[in-house]
């Protein structure tokens, strides 16, 4: 059915991740497949890293925690730019066609009168990629 799946990670708001990353890994384990999660970090210093090797660091370590816990096949794939927000949704395209996802399980921001200005992130992927989107609220 699948053979890839993609999971974007904010690693300074993982608690809003929490369905989502539960969702991946469940089906991870129901298909037998490999997860990769993908973050993008900017190229000064954050909360999270101080560089975005600092940041790769971290990124790994969360996958691998995944993996142990969740009794999954893990990696992580960082990416870093000057303007993260602006970028992102061209990153996450981009990381889904380079590393052969064809799932991308992301969690939803709560819905506001805002989404009638700003498009999302789940829908941009759903709109510019071959992958399936399974956007989990």
């Amino acid at each position: 059915m699948f053979s890839r799946i993609l999971v974007p990670v904010d690693l300074g708001h993982l608690d809003r991740l929490e369905k989502a990353l539960h969702v991946a890994a469940d089906l991870a384990r129901h298909y037998r497949l490999p997860v990769v999660y993908v973050g993008v970090t900017g190229t000064v210093p954050d909360q999270i890293a101080r560089t975005p090797g600092e940041f790769a660091d971290k990124l790994k370590g969360f996958a691998e925690h995944q993996a142990e816990t969740q009794g999954i096949e893990a990696s992580a794939h960082a990416l870093s730019s000057p303007d993260p927000q602006a970028e992102l949704d061209r990153l996450l395209r981009k990381a889904v066609e380079t590393l052969g996802a064809d799932l991308v399980v992301m969690a939803s921001h709560s819905p506001s009168w805002l989404d009638w200005l700003l498009p999302s992130h789940g829908g941009s992927v759903a709109e510019h990629s071959e992958a399936s989107v399974f956007v989990v609220r």
